[in-house]
């Protein structure tokens, strides 16, 4: 599968309601392009894809708006909405934050995530200059997967809020 050819499936695949296949991402994810962390800074809205993971779902409960990469350093893996709407970052779901780095996986050097407070890295790959999609690994989990597929989108212009969950902003 060629990077176009790429692109187009996994916008085929977003739109999907339905299952989609890991093996299926994973050929996307072979054919995409890496990334590096500088290039990532921003704000970022997502959603995933429902492979029949453990965690499909889990971010929608949360009212999971999608993460913010303020630097390599500070970065908010988990924006969420509260009640009257308003956004946060949920430091009890993730155990607190994150920050960004290089890591190779699957034999390729690029942008990760790492969890400050739990052993998760989210793998990045550009779709396109405004897309990115993720894979979320952890300890424990084998070579081969089970892995957590999910995408995120450049946020429109504005700053998110990042105040710790339950407080007011």
């Amino acid at each position: 599968m060629d990077v176009l050819e790429a692109r187009a499936r996994f916008q085929e695949l977003r739109k999907t309601d339905g299952p989609v296949s890991p093996s299926e991402l994973d050929r996307i994810w072979a054919a995409l392009a890496t990334v590096r962390p500088d290039d990532i800074l921003g704000e970022w809205k997502g959603g995933e894809f429902r492979t029949g993971h453990p965690l499909d779902g889990m971010l929608e409960e949360a009212n999971w708006y999608g993460k913010t990469f303020n630097s390599v350093h500070d970065a908010k893996p988990l924006i969420c909405r509260n009640a009257a709407g308003e956004l946060y970052s949920n430091l009890e779901l993730g155990q607190g934050e994150a920050s960004l780095w290089t890591i190779e996986f699957r034999g390729e050097p690029t942008a990760t995530m790492v969890y400050d407070g739990r052993p998760v890295f989210d793998h990045f790959k550009w779709v396109d200059d405004t897309t990115l999609m993720g894979i979320m690994n952890a300890k424990g989990v084998p070579g081969e997967g089970p892995f957590y597929y999910f995408f995120l989108e450049r946020a429109p212009e504005g700053p998110l809020a990042g105040t710790p969950a339950g407080e007011d902003s």
